[in-house]
This record gives C-alpha cells, sequence and structure tokens, in this order.
C-alpha cells in the first residue's frame, strides 16, 4: 500500500486524515502493518482474487505511445499483474468515428480500456459496453464514467492575467477541435472568461477554428499573422509549439520581441532551449497510480466511476515578453 507522504497529496486530505482511514483498513483485515518505515501490505477478502487483465490503451494519435507518461502506465499495469495490449489503430486514424472504434473493439481482444482524449461520442460509446472503461483526459464531463487529467483552468487564467498585466491584448489559443466543438472544454472556457474578465474581446479570433492537419494549421498561422498578428498565442500541445516556432522563424517573427508563447504542456525538449519556455506543467505520476488502481477495482469485479483530477501550474520562461 503506498505511504502516508505519496497519499496524503494525492487524495488531497491531511496526512491525519490518510493515517486513520489506513487504521481503518488494518482493523477491517484489509491490510497488514509491517511495523516502522515499512509499507503495509494489502490482503485481499476470502474468496476475491485479482484477475489479471488485457489492458487495451486506445491512443489519441500514434506518436502518443511515445509519451514518457504512456509508457509509464505500460510498466505499471505489467508489474501489477496485467498484460498490454497492443491497438491497430488510435483516434485520429479511425477520426473518431464511433462506428469505426466499435469495430476496432470486437476485434481486440482485451477485458479492458484505456482511452486517451475521447470525444463525447466516443466515451458515450464506451459507457454503454459492458467492458470497464477509464478516461484519460477527453470530453468525460457529464459522463459515468472513471477519468483523471490535469485540470489546467486555474493556470491558463494565470498565464492569460499574466500577458494581460504585460499590455497584451490580442490573445490567440490555439487547441485542437476536440477542445473547441461542440463547445469549449473547461480550460478554454477559463481562457475566454479571464479575458471577459479584463473586458477584452473573447471571440472566434481568440479561439479559431481551422482544419485539423499540418497544412490547416499553416493556414491558420498565416491568415493570423495577415492583417492584425496577435501579440501572445497560446498553444496546445508541445508539437503544435514547435510547428509555430519554426513559421515564426521562417518569417523573421522573433520571440517574445514580437509575439510572446506559452505551451498548454511540458516537453523533455524545452530543458535544452534557452530562452526558457514559458508552459502549463502537472505532474503525470499520480494520474498513472490512478489508472492502475482503478485496473485493481476492475479486476475484482468491483465498479469505480470516480472523476479525479491532477493540479496544473503556470511556468514564466523567456518567451513572455510585453506587447510592443
Amino acid at each position: 500500500m503506498p505511504g502516508v507522504n505519496q497519499l496524503a497529496p494525492e487524495l488531497g486530505v491531511t496526512r491525519k486524515t490518510v493515517e486513520a482511514a489506513l487504521r481503518q483498513l488494518e482493523h477491517d483485515g484489509l491490510l497488514i502493518n509491517q511495523g516502522p518505515g515499512r509499507r503495509r501490505l494489502i490482503v485481499l477478502p476470502n474468496g476475491v482474487a485479482m484477475r489479471p487483465m488485457r489492458v487495451a490503451i486506445l491512443l489519441y494519435e500514434p506518436t502518443d505511445r511515445h509519451l514518457e507518461y504512456i509508457i509509464e502506465l505500460q510498466h505499471a499495469l505489467a508489474e501489477a499483474g496485467h498484460s498490454v495490449v497492443a491497438v491497430a489503430k488510435s483516434l485520429v486514424e479511425l477520426n473518431m468515428d464511433v462506428t469505426r472504434v466499435s469495430r476496432l473493439v470486437k476485434q481486440t481482444a482485451a477485458d479492458a480500456w484505456v482511452v486517451v482524449a475521447g470525444s463525447t461520442e466516443v466515451l458515450k460509446w464506451f459507457c454503454a459496453q459492458p467492458r470497464p472503461v477509464f478516461a484519460l483526459f477527453g470530453r468525460r464531463e457529464g459522463l459515468t464514467i472513471a477519468a483523471m487529467g490535469p485540470d489546467k483552468s486555474e493556470a491558463l487564467a494565470a498565464a492569460t492575467r499574466h500577458l494581460v498585466s504585460l499590455g497584451h491584448r490580442r490573445i490567440v489559443m490555439l487547441c485542437r477541435q476536440l477542445r473547441r466543438l461542440p463547445k469549449p472544454g473547461s480550460s478554454e472556457q477559463a481562457f475566454l472568461d479571464e479575458l471577459k474578465a479584463h473586458r477584452l474581446p473573447a471571440c472566434d479570433y481568440n479561439l479559431p477554428d481551422w482544419e485539423e492537419t499540418k497544412e490547416g494549421f499553416q493556414k491558420l498561422l498565416r491568415s493570423l499573422f495577415r492583417v492584425t498578428p496577435p501579440t501572445a498565442l497560446i498553444i496546445d500541445e508541445a508539437s503544435f509549439f514547435i510547428a509555430t516556432q519554426q513559421f515564426l522563424a521562417s518569417r523573421g517573427i522573433r520571440v517574445p520581441q514580437q509575439v510572446s508563447l506559452i505551451c498548454t504542456d511540458a516537453d523533455p525538449a524545452f530543458a535544452w532551449c534557452t530562452p526558457a519556455i514559458s508552459h502549463i506543467r502537472w505532474d503525470s505520476g499520480p494520474l498513472v497510480r490512478r489508472i492502475v488502481r482503478w485496473a485493481a477495482t476492475v479486476s475484482r469485479g468491483g465498479m469505480d466511476v470516480k472523476q479525479t483530477s491532477v493540479p496544473a501550474e503556470f511556468v514564466i520562461g523567456g518567451t513572455i515578453g510585453r506587447a510592443t
């Protein structure tokens, strides 16, 4: 069983509360105290055993398989006794089409599913299936589904406030269609609300629509910088951030002298960048542990549809400057 130092911040409660809960679990015979400095052992009730499962991870796009937390999750599930099933296609390759997702699920031998960044329609379909499912990110609001992801709302609001304090008035956020439609996600709405709080326009210019292809992204950037260029860009995902940097460099647009940049995610490559990249950071460790606990619960025949979040923070770097 994880110790108090790990559980207290992960659950958002005090050490005293965690200690009381662990003592109660010991009293109920579910934990064995091994003495000072040693972790408690988990004891399954008589007749209840963990059933190793085949867990399929349905990625958002093929490159997600190289993400550090996806690799950590695969190792953690294997260490817990489960096997990770390779899935032939990603949601992007399936065009987020429920019919095609349904066909893929039927063709995949899996006992449980982890769905990365699913749309509302895709996650609704999974909720109606008998197999347990965990939503990693995605539009899970209002659905009865186990889920977890970073809560970037306050961090994005803080980033927007910081830009406004530096004189920025034309602030644009670039994100995927999944985060914009049919209505802005919680983080995107926090960005728009912060603009409104400072009596700035919050319209299609600030959260533009675009075709989700390489060509569509380049077309969007060209249109933004053609007439009334933004003084600051908040860019979702490191891949889009890098593409934006390349676009600006090819046109001699200097960062942060002419435009400020913020990425909504951290990336290992940022550690090599000078100046430091302004970004939003969150810890993937609790996310991995949460999914492993969910797998343990459903493998024993239990029910787990709890939705939790990981706090995120805004990290100021050298890619932000005053508006000119």
